[in-house]
């Protein structure tokens, strides 16, 4: 144990025996190592933009040591949450080991994201969860003694839990136990920052929390209904609801709420993206895994200064941002939330507005984290997403980032597993050249030549030539301008009237 994330004068006496199960949790509390030469940036400029948002966010950061029972606490004391000490469960049968671990791996890496710290975990080897308390009644009482040892503050299992599992499972280990969806939940009630984000995340987390209402005492009586109820008389009659049967009426009455919100939020998107069609402005969506470096690739590509950060879930919010072929094409890039694996059914649903944005693109850039132990498996998560929102006969353009932390051989597997891929790192500049010319070659090329006297008051239809059309000729003449262009079909189909015989 002298290799986890504590001194060892404070480590604890609780240990527990050797197993495949332990060398995982081993593995996953020692990760984080930086690649050797990983700080080397090859010659290319390591600059992406400004972060603009980085030190809001850093400020309502959790920190160790700060305890939430001050006498006098300052503004800064009060926006500074005391690290949660966590312990991680899960299980393993029916995946592979391998498997197993990159799960609780990223469980790790999103209890840190929420603000915790990971202490220890637990994994178990059985074919189908307990269906009382998840774990086996024997595991069970070793996580008891583990969350008893170390001081932890919650436990964190890697799945969805049932209401009555949660339950079951507290009452055994004296503790706050949360499943993986509620941390995932809580990420984003953190990183949301748009009013449509918020209402998004306040929606998902509603109808996680309406079939785990609980109550007990008060909470379960009934109020007075008339005289007879109690016969204390006028000025008594209620509702006849108990306090969960009124929290469950208004929690669905502030979902129908919120639905209408983001309803009423969907015809300013419309009305942008209808702009950038009616101007023939193609499409680029920008998806991926949670944390593969999705947003360092637009900053890279736009210099739009979007915020960047090691941690999951740093982008809720899309950023859509304008960019040019190196032959000078308009196109724009559109940053979207990022997808991890057991994404909440909910979340899917919530951020649907959201990943319109890739349904609507004429091209995917799927963006893979390049160092990360199984790439092919983030690649199926987001594919199923992206075939969730109707996305999947879109072309698709595979990009491994971070190929800085990868050595020839990793690399030689990654062009196995995709021939048509592209290699780059957003933080070194290397292959976004090769990036920017497959991005120009995969958009759709205006193939229809016209020639057109455009009148001098018509200079909205020369600057829409402009944005995405290749111009041969451009000449100002007396009556109006003449141009010939390779244009899309619509735009010929508009130019018509304009026709001039050469």
């Amino acid at each position: 144990m002298s290799d986890r994330q504590f001194d060892e004068d404070e480590a604890p006496t609780y240990e527990h025996g050797s197993s495949r199960g332990d060398e995982v949790i081993n593995r996953i509390l020692r990760r984080g190592a930086a690649a050797i030469g990983s700080d080397d940036t090859h010659g290319h400029s390591s600059s992406d933009g400004d972060q603009f948002d980085l030190e809001d966010r850093s400020a309502l950061r959790r920190v160790a040591g700060l305890s939430t029972e001050l006498q006098d606490i300052t503004d800064v004391e009060y926006r500074q949450l005391r690290l949660e000490k966590v312990i991680l469960i899960g299980l393993w049968g029916e995946n592979t080991l391998l498997d197993a671990e990159n799960s609780l791996r990223e469980l790790a890496a999103l209890a840190e994201t929420a603000g915790a710290t990971v202490l220890d975990g637990l994994l178990q080897r059985r074919a189908h969860p307990d269906p009382a308390t998840y774990l086996g009644k024997g595991k069970a009482e070793e996580l008891k003694t583990m969350v008893a040892a170390y001081g932890a503050d919650t436990v964190i299992a890697d799945t969805e839990l049932a209401p009555s599992q949660r339950r079951a499972l507290e009452d055994v280990v004296n503790a706050k136990v949360i499943d993986r969806t509620a941390v995932i939940l809580d990420i984003f009630a953190q990183h949301a920052k748009s009013r449509e984000g918020k209402a998004q995340v306040e929606l998902a987390q509603l109808e996680y929390l309406l079939p785990r209402l609980r109550g007990w005492g008060e909470s379960m009586s009934r109020q007075a209904g008339g005289q007879a109820a109690g016969g204390v008389g006028m000025g008594s009659r209620g509702p006849g609801e108990t306090k969960i049967e009124l929290d469950r009426r208004r929690i669905n009455t502030r979902m129908a709420k919120l639905r209408k919100q983001i309803v009423a939020m969907k015809p300013a998107r419309e009305t942008k993206r209808a702009n950038r069609k009616r101007n023939a402005v193609p499409a680029v969506a920008i998806a991926g895994y949670t944390n593969a470096g999705k947003s360092s690739l637009l900053n890279k590509m736009t210099q739009a200064g979007v915020l960047v950060q090691n941690a999951l879930f740093a982008t809720l919010d899309p950023t859509v941002r304008k960019a040019k072929t190196p032959d000078g094409r308009d196109y724009t890039l559109a940053d979207t939330v990022g997808f991890v694996r057991n994404l909440p059914h909910q979340l899917v649903e919530a951020f649907r507005s959201t990943l319109e944005e890739i349904a609507d693109s004429d091209l995917i850039v799927h963006v893979v984290d390049a160092s990360h132990p199984d790439p092919s498996g983030q690649i199926a998560t987001v594919r199923n997403v992206i075939g969730e929102v109707g996305a999947r006969d879109i072309p698709e353009l595979i990009v491994f980032n971070k190929i800085d932390l990868a050595d020839d051989t990793h690399r030689m597997a990654l062009r196995g597993m995709e021939p048509n891929s592209i290699a780059v790192s957003a933080r070194t500049g290397e292959g976004m050249d090769e990036l920017m010319q497959t991005i120009a070659r995969m958009l759709p090329e205006p193939n229809v030549e016209i020639a057109v006297l455009i009148p001098y008051n018509r200079g909205d239809l020369v600057s829409r030539l402009h944005l995405n059309s290749r111009i041969m000729v451009l000449d100002y003449r007396d009556n109006g301008t003449f141009v010939r262009a390779m244009v899309k079909p619509e735009l010929a189909a508009e130019l018509a009237a304009f026709r001039v015989v050469i």
